[in-house]
């Protein structure tokens, strides 16, 4: 056999090893879930909800407005990144609860206390599960629900908006999909079972979107934000000064997005919020 088509069969050899692991291994990585050790006391205000799924019951955090609501208050619904807990997002919120937000925050099966394992079948039977727990709370808006996901939870959010009526949805540091996200790793799209194929479901949504994302993301690159932006071109678009992992919540940015699209009121005058405690 001449080398040449040895050197051919070992590499071809190789490559089938490591398609192999990655399809293997894929969702190891996709969703690395963290272990609970060290993690931050869960906030005295928060509701624990249980969320019935096919698979096992999936936690939830209710998390009230910091300030009394006139009736039923509007909800974010927030699905984190996959190397988080919603143990981590306890505090993040304490802003917008101020402004009368109420927020919901997803666990994804497999993670934390949550039981069965994470996919992208799994992930979104949970965010169906608390869109569907949450509309039927009376302390809740069923007409403002806005979905809020960030990185992975971004394909969670996306899923929710195409099978829910949420209000509006906020998408930060997302990926167009993972077949592309993977090519950087030479993984051939049809090995990929989770696709979230987020670019085909913002083409379809057609209420208010903002999208966030990272001018430095070393994840996931800024031109995929830009271009979940320019497959809805009615979509906001607002670049972060950060990476990835290092981003502050936009909260001035988001505020504003939500009251411009009527599912927040305007901020009291100042003389009123001085006697809000």
């Amino acid at each position: 056999m001449r080398p040449a088509l040895v050197g051919a069969t070992v590499l071809m050899g190789l490559v089938v090893v490591y398609w192999t692991g990655l399809f293997v291994w894929q969702r190891a990585l996709l969703f690395p879930a963290p272990p609970l050790a060290g993690v931050a006391a869960r906030p005295s205000d928060a509701e624990v909800v249980w969320l019935e799924t096919a698979g096992a019951p999936v936690e939830a955090w209710y998390l009230p407005p910091l300030v009394g609501a006139r009736g039923p208050a509007p909800l974010l619904l927030f699905t984190h990144g996959n190397g988080e807990l919603i143990d981590y997002w306890g505090t993040t919120f304490e802003e917008p609860r101020r402004r009368g937000l109420s927020v919901l925050l997803v666990e994804y099966p497999g993670y934390g206390r949550s039981g069965g394992a994470p996919s992208q079948r799994s992930v979104t039977a949970a965010v169906l599960a608390a869109f569907d727990w949450a509309r039927q709370q009376p302390s809740v808006d069923a007409t403002r629900i806005i979905a809020y996901g960030r990185s992975v939870g971004g394909g969670a959010a996306t899923a929710l908006a195409g099978a829910r009526p949420v209000a509006a949805m906020i998408l930060e540091s997302t990926f167009t999909s993972v077949p592309v996200f993977a090519r950087r790793f030479g993984a051939p799209g049809f090995l990929v079972r989770d696709r979230f194929d987020n670019l085909a479901a913002v083409r379809r949504f057609t209420r208010p979107l903002l999208i966030l994302h990272g001018e430095h993301d070393e994840i996931i690159p800024v031109a995929q934000g830009r271009a979940l932006h320019a497959a809805q071109p009615a979509s906001e678009f607002y670049l972060l000064p950060c990476g990835h992992n290092d981003c502050d919540q936009p909260w001035a940015v988001i505020v504003r997005f939500l009251t411009e699209h009527q599912l927040l009121p305007p901020a009291p005058p100042l003389h009123q919020q001085s006697e809000v405690h």
